[in-house]
């Protein structure tokens, strides 16, 4: 297989609320479409409530899982009292990519202004997984997942991408 052959990729999504259902979950469905078109494996889906620890317990197994590349985060990410997610995860990254947040709340900035500012929208590396969570309403994901995130799984992307490092796992 050459440099230019696409890889796909094994994604495990979460939708982190306590409000939403399979049946009223509209940002999960246009994600887990979004990971399927670009090529990459839906490895599983689910719905976490807003309690830190459980949605660490998730991530942590999830990270431990020999054939995962990729952990996807949608909600929970704002200054509401009981978004979590920033707080469950940080502790369990090796690595931070705060290029991420910046740039997100860079695009954000150009279209809902000076909100931007309370997203903590986040990325990083555990046990050589990356690990994304982004705010939960689609507007949000359709940005961070076309103009960062896929261009980040496309082994084909330049100058570099996460694809080699995430695939040194796995093989």
């Amino acid at each position: 297989m050459n440099a230019t052959t696409p890889r796909a990729l094994h994604v495990a999504l979460a939708t982190v609320s306590d409000r939403h259902t399979p049946s009223s979950d509209e940002t999960g469905d246009w994600l887990a479409d979004a990971i399927v078109d670009a090529g990459h494996h839906r490895y599983q889906r689910q719905i976490i409530g807003t309690d830190k620890y459980l949605l660490r317990a998730v991530v942590s197994r999830w990270i431990a899982e020999p054939n995962l590349n990729v952990v996807l985060l949608n909600g929970g990410t704002g200054f509401a009292e009981h978004n979590c997610v920033p707080e469950a995860i940080v502790p369990l990254l090796d690595q931070v990519i705060d290029g991420f947040g910046e740039l997100f709340r860079q695009r954000s900035w150009q279209e809902i202004g000076s909100s931007a500012l309370q997203s903590r929208a986040l990325a990083g590396l555990a046990n050589n997984t990356l690990i994304f969570a982004i705010p939960g309403s689609r507007s949000a994901a359709e940005l961070a997942w076309c103009e960062i995130i896929e261009p980040q799984l496309d082994s084909g992307q330049g100058p570099c991408n996460f694809v080699g490092r995430l695939l040194g796992k796995h093989g």
